[in-house]
């Protein structure tokens, strides 16, 4: 951007008085410690203890039980399970994909799942037996999944090992209370590079839209590994439009992040500018080490400072006061001084006691800048205050940090 237009009358008569108006010890400054990086001690400030106390835990109060309330005891659940596993009076043979069977009795299939009870309806009657075949998952799976609606008791190796299958029956017929388990199982930690796409299929079609989210976000993070599996590659020849769904999440993840790293980073420049705020408003009203207004006594090196950018404002206010150039086109030092000046003025709202050389000076000159360098000026300001607020509302404690004033002043430039 071009920069804000300075009239030379900025730049003759108001030079001298901000000379007279520091006492500095002689010594050269070195470049180094001025631009790019003004680099700044570390310092901290007690943190403000003044915080509400947390309320206290509640009480253990057991209330009595809510109507509705049911307890199954365990012998409840052993009886309905040796049930399931005696087949005792069975009237339903349910065949799977290898041609196996397993037994059950078309009440409990009835009541436990609404589908099954419709299928069971449909089915012919064979000698008192009903046969529905369940077919596209191992046997096993049905096995587990029959004992499931008699007594809701399973072994836990046994869903982990057909958990996807179990998953597909919950869902094609209606037994909410396994598919909740199943989801549940597959987000906790069941998931692999190797496993993720498949799951995202299946959590598609069996309408879990929390596991394929989980899914999709496994996919996001590790991209580059997952597009290299098996699953990535059955899934690119079979549903090529999931694919390019999943590529373009993957951008616009990755734009999201490069949005927030870019607004982190523009925060933390106007955190910057505002600590230098600080530290000239410091440096111009009470003096630093080895500079400071002519009626304070300077305390030397050897005090610690508690402005984090004091050390390399320091530099730059003693450059400026020696520099033969001074004018913003000729010393690129200058030129941030004069900026750092003038946004201080603009901030500034006591400008007739303002103890910072030129500070009514810009005031007065404000009048004659075009509008295109008002707006980017009072939109600095606007920012340089919002971060200002923010450092205010959230914390007192200061730290080291890294004022780059060429990036600071690049949105005025």
């Amino acid at each position: 951007m071009a920069s804000p237009a300075i009239d030379s009358a900025w730049l003759s008569s108001p030079s001298e008085p901000f000379c007279k108006s520091l006492n500095a010890y002689v010594e050269e400054a070195n470049p180094a410690d001025i631009l790019p990086v003004l680099e700044a001690p570390m310092s901290s400030v007690s943190v403000n203890s003044n915080f509400p106390k947390p309320p206290p835990f509640p009480s253990k109060i057991y209330s009595k039980r809510p109507l509705g309330y049911s307890f199954v005891p365990k012998e409840t659940k052993d009886t309905w399970d040796k049930l399931f596993k005696e087949g005792y009076d069975a009237d339903v043979c349910v065949i799977t994909e290898d041609g196996s069977y397993v037994l059950a009795h078309s009440n409990v299939l009835s009541i436990a799942s609404p589908v099954l009870g419709n299928v069971l309806k449909l089915s012919k009657v064979k000698h008192g037996m009903r046969y529905i075949k369940i077919p596209g998952v191992p046997h096993g799976s049905v096995s587990v999944f029959i004992r499931f609606l008699y007594s809701s008791c399973y072994e836990m190796e046994e869903v982990q090992k057909f958990v996807l299958h179990l998953l597909v029956l919950s869902h094609s017929f209606s037994v909410p209370a396994l598919k909740r388990f199943c989801i549940c199982l597959l987000e906790q930690g069941w998931l692999t590079r190797e496993n993720v796409i498949d799951v995202l299929e299946l959590a598609r079609s069996c309408d879990a839209p929390r596991l394929a989210f989980i899914c999709v976000r496994m996919v996001v993070k590790d991209f580059k590994s997952i597009s290299s599996t098996e699953g990535w590659k059955v899934m690119k020849r079979a549903n090529p439009a999931l694919e390019q769904e999943l590529v373009e999440s993957v951008v616009e993840a990755d734009t999201r992040k490069q949005d927030r790293q870019r607004k982190m980073e523009e925060k933390k420049v106007y955190l910057q500018l505002y600590e230098a705020m600080e530290a000239l408003l410091h440096i111009c009203k009470d003096g630093c080490r080895t500079i400071g207004p002519r009626d304070k006594v300077l305390k030397g090196n050897q005090v610690t400072c508690n402005f984090p950018a004091c050390k390399g404002l320091e530099a730059l206010v003693r450059h400026f006061s020696n520099c033969k150039t001074r004018v913003p086109g000729g010393c690129v030092h200058c030129k941030r001084m004069w900026q750092l000046l003038e946004l201080h003025s603009r901030m500034c709202n006591e400008p007739d006691s303002c103890k910072v050389p030129l500070c009514r000076h810009f005031k007065e000159k404000m009048q004659q800048q075009s509008k295109k360098d008002e707006t980017k000026w009072k939109l600095l300001v606007s920012k340089v205050v919002a971060a200002k607020n923010a450092v205010g509302s959230f914390s007192s404690q200061r730290c080291a940090v890294k004022i780059d004033l060429q990036k600071a002043f690049d949105s005025v430039d």
